[in-house]
């Protein structure tokens, strides 16, 4: 399996302890003499392109990535992984060559072995196999302009609903290897216990709050679908949520479960052989264990303080997915709204006066 996202490529090979070698060989044709002909890059394209034009679309996903959007505009994560039909058309042999280059070498890569094979083995196919992978002068960081900030209006995205619409809110996160990374998780599940408390209503219509890192600051959102009628309602509600997190102090009973919540979900995905490779290839990747705060170690005070990084005088990015006359109707007066697509008037041209006049005396 090969699995890419914003911030790396994963290899995940499985097989017998006794075929360790063939593993090893496989990979390393895939690394130093991966095939790309005009023919491989046309035939991957295009069946690229293919999948993601049929690929169905949930509303959710929908709004995901139109909040994303919403947030970082043209910096990479506000872009699909996956891209779109007209950005993979444009990819050639060229791209795939820069790419392998840049990112397919030694020295940005961790490898990670589990399972039933002696050291001394490991090492001798490794030293054998892969010895020839030529190691890259240097590894060339990639650096984009940072996102400017957020237009504060909801955005109103037109689609067809039943009476429904998603919402999404979202605000700059924290980087993957920032030490309060771990009090980011956690003042996302306090931060939906708040927001589940003031809306009960909603269990219909799950509602939740992640943090997203990445290896530059990513997002930390929350979302839900609810009726048309209650999307006013709803926005005022996560907003209370994100100031009542700066204003009010998490409570001891908030922050033990929180914790249990998210120990349970890392004991699960360590469950399996495939997630403790995952947990240390990022522990190893993102230098996640130098000097981040460990889950049981953040206080109350820590979650609190990240509130405050997070929400405090941060503009907030938010997203309306819906039937764009409905929601028109429901949000308005009083909201400042921005429609998708539609362009604001410009202010019609005045004649203008020069700031000052030169007397000019004519001769007699």
């Amino acid at each position: 399996d090969v699995d890419t996202n914003h911030d790396s490529i994963t290899v995940t090979m499985q097989g017998r302890a006794d075929h360790f070698e063939r593993i090893i060989e496989i990979l390393r044709t895939a690394l130093v003499t991966t095939q790309i002909t005009p023919e491989n890059v046309a035939r991957i394209r295009d069946g690229r392109i293919k999948i993601v034009k049929d690929t169905v679309i949930s509303p959710e996903v929908v709004a995901d990535r139109a909040i994303a959007a919403r947030l970082f505009g043209d910096f990479p994560y506000g872009q699909p992984v996956s891209g779109s039909p007209e950005s993979l058309a444009r990819v050639d042999r060229a791209d795939l060559l820069l790419a392998r280059e840049r990112f397919l070498n030694p020295n940005n890569a961790t490898l990670a072995i589990i399972g039933g094979v002696p050291r001394n083995r490991a090492i001798r196919a490794l030293r054998q196999l892969l010895g020839p992978w030529r190691k890259s002068e240097q590894v060339v960081p990639t650096t984009f302009r940072q996102p400017t900030a957020p237009d504060p209006r909801p955005l109103i995205i037109n689609a067809a609903s039943d009476e429904s619409a998603q919402i999404r809110l979202a605000t700059r996160g924290l980087a993957r290897s920032d030490r309060d990374v771990n009090a980011a998780a956690l003042l996302a599940i306090v931060a939906r216990q708040r927001w589940e408390k003031l809306s009960p209503d909603n269990t219909r219509r799950p509602l939740f709050v992640r943090h997203e890192a990445h290896v530059l600051p990513g997002m930390f959102v929350l979302g839900t679908a609810v009726d048309v009628l209650l999307v006013a309602k709803t926005l005022e509600q996560v907003r209370e949520v994100m100031k009542s997190l700066t204003s009010v102090p998490a409570t001891g009973a908030e922050l033990a479960q929180a914790q249990a919540e998210l120990n349970a979900q890392r004991t699960k995905d360590l469950a399996t052989s495939e997630g403790i490779a995952r947990v240390w290839l990022d522990n190893d990747t993102f230098a996640l264990t130098e000097n981040v705060i460990s889950p049981d170690a953040v206080t109350v005070v820590d979650l609190q303080r990240v509130a405050s990084r997070l929400f405090k005088d941060t503009p907030v990015a938010a997203v309306v997915i819906g039937d764009a006359k409905q929601l028109q109707a429901a949000l308005q007066p009083g909201i400042k709204i921005e429609m998708m697509g539609e362009v604001e008037a410009r202010p019609a041209k005045t004649e203008t006066k020069p700031a000052f006049t030169i007397p000019i005396k004519k001769p007699e």
